[in-house]
């Protein structure tokens, strides 16, 4: 299933219960964004927020609502993506990549990619968008960014940002796309700060305009298909078109129309898309600080800075915003979906591999938790150093490997084993790696030490020399009798 606004997918989750209308000023500094985060908390992920009338610290009030928490639960991801459970799409990718085992992690995504396409998934250029159905010019003045009820959302952020946008850059030399979700913080009217981190392909990207001394061209989409930005969050390889990989999850092409002022595509039924240029010669510009997924702010850094030439939008646009912060958040079900879809993936390459957690309490790079059958000693090191090689894997600070049977997804399942099966000094490796670049904790950017701890059941390959005990776990009959017990007991009956 597709949607083709923003309002489509809003409507239907009103239809499925799942949305609430908050039809009082809201302002878009903290108020907004608090009502978010208090909502993301609540039990399943609460529902998702439309803000009908947004206004600003000074009281004027914008024309266009504000959505949050659209991803905020399985349910919502579910249907974002047009399905009943997100495994659904798991098991879609799976069917893609079994044809012929792969010999490595690149041809696994490789066989992904031609999957991608062979299910008509590529982009389609369309003759009118949508997202041009008003145009707003720099030459022309006027507000610029200023119209958009971007949300402030923490105190002690430097300024509005942008949290839920598809930067979307393409490669100078081959003209592969590449859409990233990166902040973006408003300067001005005209002005922004591009937040992409050393590691991300927009900076490569912005790398290789700088060395040609070239404008660099970028556009910002924001709503349209919640299958796009979710697209945008996934730790897709180099490679594979965020966009293709979104026409394969909404079983339709996405269209692309030319942007009014910038040499680059921009897909048509966004609900807004801001164009503009990096300077290749141009100094970077303060960012920050801001409220990071992390829990905590990230400082004040230099960023490039995005010249706004033009922006669109639809006649009635909804802008689509995120709240991140101390989880759970909107942002988790995002990161678990992306682990259930892209599973198959590096079990064609990781056959031990039974499961994979990233637990909120981890925020994503701090923490995993994977299942294995293990066959021979130290096969918990090894699938660990393999994930670490895996993408954006390398992030990750800790890696608990536990055997097959234990549920990843029961944190603490997970906490019990680590307790009961760790010896310290036997069974945790450590290695220097690079982190990622919103992590605090280490002792200089982007490089750290990563631990991995061995959980499993220990062999004696792996210096264990007495017997393993064995579980203590009644019987299925004994069960089975205990729980009609206690469900006549719960009925009244003698």
């Amino acid at each position: 299933m597709s949607y083709a606004s923003s309002s489509e997918w809003v409507e239907q989750l009103e239809r499925e219960g799942e949305l609430l209308r908050i039809r009082e000023p809201s302002c878009v500094e903290l108020v907004i964004a608090a009502a978010a985060d208090q909502e993301s908390k609540s039990e399943h992920g609460g529902k998702a927020l439309l803000f009908e009338r947004p206004i600003g610290a000074d009281g004027r009030e914008y024309a266009f609502p504000v959505f949050i928490n659209g991803y905020g639960s399985a349910r919502r991801m579910a249907m974002a993506l047009g399905r009943i459970g997100v495994e659904e799409i798991g098991d879609e990718v799976g069917a893609l990549v079994r044809a012929k085992p792969p010999a490595g992690v690149a041809e696994a995504w490789d066989l992904f990619k031609r999957g991608l396409e062979l299910r008509h998934a590529r982009p389609v250029a369309v003759g009118r968008g949508a997202c041009q159905e008003v145009v707003h010019r720099v030459e022309n003045g006027g507000e610029g960014l200023g119209q958009i009820p971007v949300l402030k959302t923490w105190p002690k952020d430097g300024g509005p940002f942008l949290t839920l946008p598809q930067v979307i850059t393409e490669d100078p030399e081959t003209q592969e796309r590449n859409v990233g979700m990166y902040r973006i913080q408003v300067l001005g009217p005209w002005e922004a700060a591009l937040h992409w981190q050393l590691h991300k392909v927009g900076a490569r990207h912005g790398k290789k305009y700088r060395e040609m001394g070239k404008p660099m061209p970028v556009a910002v989409a924001l709503g349209g298909d919640p299958a796009n930005a979710f697209a945008a969050t996934a730790p897709l390889p180099d490679g594979i078109d965020e966009y293709m990989f979104a026409g394969f999850l909404r079983k339709k092409s996405v269209g692309f129309v030319p942007a009014v002022s910038q040499p680059i595509r921009v897909p048509a039924d966004a609900d807004f898309v801001i164009e503009g240029t990096v300077d290749p010669v141009g100094e970077p510009v303060n960012e920050g600080p801001f409220g990071d997924h992390t829990g905590f702010y990230t400082p004040m850094d230099r960023y490039p800075r995005l010249r706004v030439t033009a922006i669109t939008h639809r006649k009635k646009a909804i802008y689509p915003a995120t709240v991140v912060g101390k989880p759970p958040m909107e942002d988790f079900w995002l990161g678990s979906a992306s682990v259930r879809i892209l599973l198959p993936v590096l079990k064609m390459n990781f056959p031990e591999l039974v499961d994979l957690a990233l637990p909120a309490e981890g925020v994503f790079h701090n923490m995993a938790f994977v299942s294995l059958k293990k066959q021979y000693p130290y096969q918990a090191f090894k699938l660990m150093h393999g994930l670490w090689g895996a993408g954006q894997m390398m992030f990750t600070k800790i890696i608990v490997a536990v055997d097959a049977e234990v549920n990843v997804h029961h944190t603490s399942e997970v906490l019990f084993y680590l307790g009961a099966n760790v010896d310290p000094e036997r069974d945790m490796i450590f290695i220097k790696s690079p982190c990622d670049s919103l992590d605090h904790a280490t002792s200089q950017p982007n490089v750290g030490s990563h631990v991995g701890i061995d959980a499993t059941r220990k062999l004696a390959g792996e210096g264990y020399g007495r017997n393993w005990p064995e579980e203590c776990r009644t019987t299925p009959e004994a069960s089975a009798r205990a729980r009609d017990l206690l469900a006549a007991a719960r009925r009244g009956r003698p």
